[in-house]
């Protein structure tokens, strides 16, 4: 991945959490402060524009710019949990230049390292982990899988980690919540889809269409 993938991706993304804020903000209010798509198109269009405003950079300043722009400028919970996994993932890849997928995956583990670190959480607490955790996981596999692909396993990486998350996402409809505003309602969390896994659905989805539509 370069530079200019990473930007489309991040653009992508900023896309289509504003095509879908009401949704989210909808599956927030059902078990939470009802502000997350607000919170989340707030943010990514944050990032678009400090990404727009920035110079050309290696892939690992674009992450980081873009997690340091959502934890400066979004509250509650997303933005320190999406913008830490972003710069984690940033801080994880050379220095300068591309990351190969290899490298990419590493980033990806690192930016779910952060997020649990921060928000404590766990695979069955009912939050964007349980579509985080396993979109990693499937990532890495398929990354070793398709090493030999022409793109280094990247489109086929991509693909398997939107497949895990939404498949994760979905999971989250039966669970109660034990983390964040959610478990508060205790078993009337129950049969719901958590929002912040559905963002994280959202943006891994957008990383899959990203590289495969690049030529």
């Amino acid at each position: 991945m370069d530079a200019s993938q990473a930007r489309a991706w991040l653009y992508a993304v900023a896309d289509v959490i504003a095509a879908q804020a009401e949704q989210l903000t909808r599956l927030d209010a059902a078990i939470g402060d009802s502000d997350h798509g607000v919170n989340m198109n707030r943010g990514f269009t944050a990032v678009r524009q400090a990404l727009a405003a920035a110079p050309a950079d290696g892939v690992r300043g674009v992450f980081t710019l873009a997690g340091s722009t959502l934890v400066s400028r979004v509250g509650g919970a997303s933005g320190p949990l999406f913008g830490s996994a972003l710069r984690a993932l940033g801080k994880a890849l050379p220095e300068e230049g591309d990351a190969d997928t290899a490298e990419l995956a590493q980033g990806l583990r690192a930016g779910l390292d952060a997020v649990c670190k921060l928000g404590g959480a766990a695979p069955g607490d009912k939050t964007i982990v349980d579509a985080y955790a396993p979109a990693v996981d499937a990532f890495e596999l398929a990354a070793q899988a398709h090493s030999g692909d022409r793109d280094g396993g990247l489109a086929a990486a991509a693909r398997a980690a939107a497949d895990a998350a939404q498949q994760g996402m979905r999971d989250t409809i039966p669970l109660q919540a034990r983390r964040g505003r959610a478990s508060y309602l205790g078993e009337r969390s129950v049969g719901h889809q958590d929002p912040g896994a559905t963002s994280t659905w959202l943006i891994f989805q957008a990383l899959a269409e990203t590289v495969s539509a690049r030529p």
